[in-house]
């Protein structure tokens, strides 16, 4: 909180997730033994292990300055491998605090390095050396993008989850006291900066008026603050330049033509002059092809798109570069099923938000949302193993 500005309980959530990937890949080291396969000659033996890469880069964001790199490093050390690890320039301490902690729970010296830097210097050395045997990283499509550009010719591993404009459908039959229960976090925690926070509101037109007076109400009542505050919902964003790409995207939607019915300001005078504080904002009357509901804003900012029908509800989802995570609200069985199939995303939730997610599960986005293998569950731990076929004639 101090570091990055989420509120108390954001982080304190953020602790215990991170306990429970430690556990999770702790269980999962004794699986990395392969497997056997019978072989088509009766005098052979066939099987195939999973070995460690060697030295594996770990570079994370400061939005999850604790949870990204422990679901990142654990895996790469379960499997084998030696870390060096880069946390973000704007919370280099929680970093250094992580493998310090590490430290003192017995990981030898030298297993996890923390360098800490700008991505433009210490990055972007790291990036360049062909020491270097997989890259793992969280941020921005556009930093994942140069990544790749950097080590494709050398063929280095990479495993990339970049941005996303993550839709959430609302259809007329809808149950809205389950949409409304995890839709502040959803839309407006660690005041919208994260990749999988909604920040489109796909809406069928019977049911729009009901929604927007329901999140209209809550949006209204959240206190913005210092994230020390345990009465506080949203804290500040990260940075002064954070805060005016956010205002910028704000201008943007207003100028083109989308209604900003609540929010879209900066908060000022006492402790707001201390920090960077935006009101949660709404857009309503919001076209597909804004700017607002293309481009990922990545703060407190949503975008109402009202559809006719669910099909087209559909159209307007996957109109985007990005394919994150998308979530639906209905009691249609039938059309939850043609969301799943038809969204062209990584990540699909029925009556959940487009924030959720278990240690167990896969996660990564699909198109400019990812790249390479998944991080989470057992897949995290094929990205930071070779396979090797072994064939034995006794």
């Amino acid at each position: 909180t101090i570091e990055q500005g989420k509120t108390l309980s954001e982080s304190r959530k953020e602790v215990d997730v991170s306990v429970r990937m430690l556990e999770f890949f702790a269980g999962e080291a004794g699986r990395l033994i392969g497997e056997f396969d019978e072989a088509d000659r009766s005098d052979l033996v066939t099987y195939y292990t999973r070995e460690p890469l060697g030295v594996v880069l770990v570079l994370t964001p400061w939005n999850y300055p604790l949870s990204i790199p422990v679901w990142k490093i654990a895996p790469a050390l379960m499997a084998g491998n030696t870390v060096i690890f880069k946390p973000a320039s704007y919370t280099p301490i929680i970093g250094l605090r992580l493998v310090e902690i590490l430290h003192r729970a017995g990981l030898p010296r030298g297993v996890v390095n923390c360098v800490t830097g700008s991505g433009a210097e210490a990055g972007e050395l790291l990036i360049k050396d062909e020491r270097i045997k997989a890259i793992t990283f969280t941020g921005s499509t556009e930093i994942g993008l140069r990544i790749a550009s950097i080590v494709s010719p050398r063929l280095t591993r990479i495993q990339l989850e970049m941005g996303g404009k993550n839709a959430c459908i609302v259809l007329d039959d809808a149950n809205l006291n389950v949409f409304m229960e995890g839709f502040l976090s959803a839309t407006y925690g660690v005041a919208g900066q994260k990749c999988t926070a909604t920040s489109r509101l796909i809406v069928t037109k019977n049911v729009r008026d009901k929604v927007m007076d329901r999140i209209l109400e809550l949006v209204k009542k959240i206190k913005v603050g210092n994230g020390l505050r345990e009465d506080v919902d949203v804290g500040p964003v990260v940075s002064e330049s954070q805060m005016e790409s956010i205002l910028h995207y704000i201008e943007l939607g207003k100028s083109q033509g989308a209604k900003l019915i609540t929010g879209g300001s900066r908060l000022t005078g006492e402790e707001y002059d201390k920090g960077f504080f935006i009101q949660p904002a709404i857009f309503d009357e919001v076209t597909p092809e804004m700017d607002i509901a293309q481009e990922e804003i990545f703060g407190p900012v949503l975008s109402v798109i009202t559809v006719e029908t669910f099909d087209q509800a559909l159209d307007v989802l996957n109109n985007s570069k990005y394919g994150l995570s998308a979530s639906i609200f209905t009691n249609d069985l039938s059309k939850a099923f043609k969301f799943i199939r038809e969204a062209k995303v990584g990540v699909a939730l029925v009556n959940m938000h487009t924030n959720y997610n278990e240690p167990h599960m896969p996660f990564g986005g699909i198109k400019m949302s990812g790249f390479g293998l998944k991080e989470q569950g057992r897949k995290a731990l094929e990205f930071f193993t070779e396979v090797k076929s072994v064939y034995i004639r006794p």
